[in-house]
């Protein structure tokens, strides 16, 4: 049995879950996650980049079910491998607009929200900032190449139909999620913490001084001293969003160990 292209049936299914476990990851990963990117062209990204892996990875499994049914599990099985790949870097750049979000709300900044290009909701200026510099690094660390490599390494750490729910999993992502809440910490650290002293430094003036318009004379100063330690932590931003994205390459093939069969 052989299609249009004079393919093997079996040839046809191994490029079918390859593009299965690339799709997700693709469709996930900045920039590529834009809405602003038509579907057309990753749906196209996604075959070329299958064809160029096909001949390097691993797809031999143990057998490739014959009946649709089965076979839908199989691709099922190869989604979720590239989903929580995908997640797993999605989860470092929603710490990073989070950050943006603190900032940004402890600056004032919160009624100046804009339309997310990205995600099509409301986000703050402080977030997009945050978040198109680390984009920004990221492409300059080579972060695009971990993913690659990662996506290559996981065919030999997992061949199609090996994917298994494990309770390890879900610890996982639990401990995902709560690194993204600390990369966010970390970023807003500097510009929160100037902020609150500021807070309370002006309830002091109100409670002292009551003619003074506190409410007034608080939106200049925090915008204007926010941005200010904005700028200075710029030189401790950098070093730390390119140790964090060169270390989450470098562990990115860690995501799939919860997957595999022990």
């Amino acid at each position: 049995m052989t299609n249009l292209f004079g393919w093997s049936a079996y040839q046809f299914q191994s490029l079918l879950l390859i593009m299965m476990r690339v799709a997700p990851i693709l469709f996930m990963t900045p920039p590529l996650n834009s809405r602003t990117i038509p579907r057309m062209a990753k749906i196209g990204l996604t075959l070329v980049v299958s064809l160029v892996l096909w001949p390097v990875v691993k797809t031999e499994a143990p057998f490739f079910p014959s009946e649709p049914f089965s076979f839908g599990f199989f691709m099922i099985s190869e989604f979720m491998i590239g989903f929580f790949l995908g997640l797993s870097i999605q989860f470092i750049f929603a710490g990073i607009q989070l950050a943006g979000e603190y900032a940004g709300l402890q600056m004032g900044l919160a009624m100046a929200s804009i339309i997310d290009p990205e995600s099509g909701t409301n986000s703050s200026l402080i977030a997009q900032f945050y978040y198109l510099l680390g984009l920004l690094i990221f492409l300059s660390v080579d972060g695009h190449h971990w993913i690659f490599r990662a996506l290559v390494k996981s065919f030999h750490l997992l061949a199609p139909g090996e994917f298994y729910l494990r309770e390890g999993l879900y610890r996982h992502l639990l401990n995902l999620s709560g690194n993204m809440f600390l990369i966010a910490v970390k970023i807003a650290a500097p510009v929160m913490a100037v902020l609150i002293l500021i807070q309370i430094v002006l309830g002091i003036v109100a409670r002292m001084v009551p003619q003074v318009n506190v409410l007034i004379s608080s939106f200049p100063l925090t915008i204007g001293v926010g941005f200010i330690f904005l700028g200075l932590s710029m030189e401790f931003l950098l070093p730390y969003l390119k140790t964090l994205f060169d270390e989450s390459g470098k562990g990115l093939v860690m995501t799939l160990l919860p997957l595999m069969k022990r």
